[in-house]
């Protein structure tokens, strides 16, 4: 019986955090134009950005999230009104797809060249040390 109360109150509980967790309207609007670049204003988010653009794309993301669109659907429809560049984010094909390789590789050839040059410093026997006159 005790059992059975306290997997009834981890299952209640569970279940509060779940519904207290889940993303609201304005939460879900937020975070989609969080990635999208106002075409008016230089270096900012439409999430950042007070121009009326961007308020105005961010009443089309909240009308399109009512309507039960999805993140990725909305990004499509901006993403054809203004073409990739609105996207905060290079996407992750083609020429982007470098933005985003390029600095995993670089990295990865960087701790290659360090390890390389301290083996080779590791392996020089140190120089001998002249006897000092006695």
């Amino acid at each position: 019986m005790i059992r059975t109360i306290v997997v009834l109150v981890w299952l209640v509980g569970t279940l509060v955090r779940a519904v207290a967790a889940a993303p609201t309207l304005e939460d879900q609007t937020y975070t989609i134009a969080r990635g999208l670049m106002c075409p008016v204003c230089a270096g900012q988010t439409v999430a950042e950005s007070n121009a009326p653009l961007a308020q105005q794309m961010r009443e089309v993301i909240r009308e399109r999230l009512q309507r039960g669109e999805t993140r990725e659907q909305i990004l499509e429809f901006f993403v054809a009104q203004f073409g990739e560049n609105v996207l905060a984010a290079p996407p992750k094909r083609g020429a982007g797809l470098v933005l985003w390789v390029a600095p995993v590789l670089a990295f990865v050839v960087g701790i290659a060249a360090l390890t390389v040059y301290l083996r080779r410093m590791m392996r020089k026997p140190a120089a001998a040390v002249p006897p000092s006159p006695s």
